[in-house]
């Protein structure tokens, strides 16, 4: 009797141990996440992508890259559709993917869009003065971070009323601007656009609104602002620009010996400059 239970005990163990080893492994991946786009930050990337459906999905992997051809290195991972990716060089474009993982641990193949991004340095509630009433802190230079006169041949915009209408003014003709319309915030205008420019260099200021500039000295830099309070006296902005030289994701000073500046029929007329261009 006792050999017939041991030999019932000995069938059964080895029935659980074939099952276990015939088991069924979960093999297959996810599928690659789809709709990867950035924001540029300063300093930083934000990366958003569309939700992968999978019933067993664990999360996502983020990876970085300096070239489009180059190996991709992990940077992070998150259970959500949305990766900040920080301590980024500005002006140095650097290229991102993504990847889902399941429960199991498979991982897709890294996402198929070709994303790209070049951080650049910004700013948040910079005053500028009306320049009949305050020339001298109604200028703005982007590549220096540097409030200037309007008259200054390093401005490349300044606050003015003319008629009683809240305009930037473009003072040179190296430099352009356009109204990029409401929005919430700074970062929803990612990317400077190559036509629309202001003829007169102009733009009307209005509370809310983003606007872009082309700055043109010798390589195009592309900056942005937006506008956060704006009186008769003064406007605040929000600003951003690219320090990389033609690169549309949003200045440089002009070279030593460079082109002098050609000045605008003055919108407002503007206190001489003393200072050239260094």
């Amino acid at each position: 009797m006792r050999i017939a239970v041991a030999m019932m005990l000995g069938l059964a163990m080895m029935m659980n141990g074939c099952d276990d080893e015939t088991a069924p492994r979960d093999v297959v991946p996810p599928l690659a996440p789809r709709g990867v786009f950035s924001t540029t930050g300063d300093g930083s990337v934000t990366l958003r992508w569309i939700s992968n459906t999978e019933s067993d999905l664990a999360g996502y992997r983020v990876y970085q890259s300096g070239c489009a051809d180059c190996a991709y290195l992990r940077v992070g991972e998150t259970p959500s559709t949305a990766f900040v990716v920080g301590a980024l060089a500005d002006g140095v474009t650097q290229y991102f993917a993504v990847s889902a993982v399941d429960r199991a641990g498979n991982e897709s193949d890294l996402s198929y869009e070709n994303v790209f991004d070049t951080p650049r340095p910004a700013g948040s509630n910079l005053p500028l003065s009306e320049a009949n009433a305050a020339p001298a802190t109604a200028g703005y230079d982007f590549s220096q971070y540097q409030v200037l006169p309007a008259g200054d041949l390093n401005t490349d915009i300044y606050y003015a009323l003319v008629g009683g209408v809240p305009l930037m003014v473009c003072p040179f003709t190296d430099t352009d601007i356009q109204d990029a319309g409401y929005s919430g915030s700074l970062d929803a205008v990612d990317w400077a656009p190559l036509a629309g420019w202001a003829t007169s260099g102009t733009a009307e200021l209005v509370p809310g609104h983003c606007y872009v500039v082309r700055i043109a000295p010798s390589d195009v830099h592309y900056a942005k602002f937006r506008v956060t309070s704006l009186s008769s006296g003064q406007v605040v902005l929000d600003w951003a620009y690219q320090i990389a030289p033609n690169n549309q994701e949003l200045k440089a000073q002009p070279a030593p010996g460079g082109t002098t500046r050609v000045r605008r029929a003055a919108v407002v007329a503007p206190a001489s400059a003393t200072r050239v261009p260094s």
